[in-house]
């Protein structure tokens, strides 16, 4: 494939800039920002100087006019502003911060009404495509276990509220929350988009289960995936290593996002 792969960056904080980086590194241009899209216009600008990144930095609701696929990498906070333009334009949008997804459901009626497409770049949980191809069946259980680094958890309401005391963790697994993933993206919006993606993908949010323990002895996040189908049973741990730029997030985030738009381009595609 020769033509290039338009992209506008929906949000330029920590995760935007990654794949800024990467992909004005890249001599081919296969993969080229088209424009920026950010409240703060200003800031982004000049962040986008830093990469040598000439291009119009523009509202969510512009998106649309840039005929490229919208890259979501905002917040959850903005998440809804940020896709929904081009989402009800019947445009093309892959999207991180799939928390906010829990709570704004009605995306996906609008995309289908659209005819646009809701892509959500799952790169940083092991096994969704043996989940996908299970739930061609049955599938019966769904568990995710989580081990977070405590300063992750500094500023959540949910862990002062239940009078977790973190300083525990750095000297091994504390627990923090066990139940549906519907509930974690609630008490931890800005951290489980994984539990969002898992229970989109396999038996939906009520039945995945996910179990969260805050953990300061690992470099990052662990994710251990427990499955059971009637076509496989499935156990799967992944260590994920955080950002340099930002512990709080996985350098995977925006590592998923370049392979999903790579895949989307390529002549042999692999996984279902």
């Amino acid at each position: 494939m020769t033509d290039t792969t338009r992209i506008v960056l929906g949000g330029f904080g920590n995760v935007g800039q990654q794949i800024a980086a990467k992909l004005t590194a890249d001599p081919s241009q296969a993969l080229r920002i088209v424009a920026i899209a950010a409240r703060d216009k200003q800031k982004a600008a000049a962040n986008a100087a830093k990469f040598g990144l000439e291009v119009p930095v523009i509202s969510a609701y512009e998106a649309p006019q840039y005929d490229a696929i919208l890259v979501e990498c905002a917040t959850y906070d903005g998440f809804r502003d940020v896709v929904e333009p081009t989402l009800k334009a019947g445009g093309h949008v892959i999207a991180v911060s799939v928390g906010a997804l829990a709570v704004n459901l009605d995306l996906i009626d609008i995309a289908e009404e659209t005819g646009a497409t809701l892509q959500i770049a799952g790169g940083t949980l092991p096994g969704l495509d043996i989940i996908r191809a299970a739930s061609e069946d049955e599938i019966t259980s769904v568990t995710l276990t989580s081990h977070i680094k405590p300063s992750s958890f500094a500023h959540e309401p949910f862990i002062h509220d239940n009078g977790i005391d973190l300083a525990l963790a750095e000297q091994g697994a504390v627990p923090v929350f066990e139940g549906s993933a519907r509930e974690a993206a609630g008490h931890f919006p800005r951290h489980f988009n994984v539990a969002v993606t898992l229970g989109l993908v396999g038996i939906g949010l009520d039945r995945t289960q996910v179990r969260i323990f805050a953990d300061g002895t690992l470099p990052g996040a662990r994710h251990t995936l427990s499955v059971e189908a009637s076509a496989a049973s499935l156990e799967m741990t992944s260590q994920n290593y955080p950002s340099p730029q930002n512990n709080r997030t996985s350098m995977l985030v925006a590592l998923s996002i370049l392979a999903a738009l790579r895949r989307d381009r390529a002549t042999l595609r692999i996984g279902s």
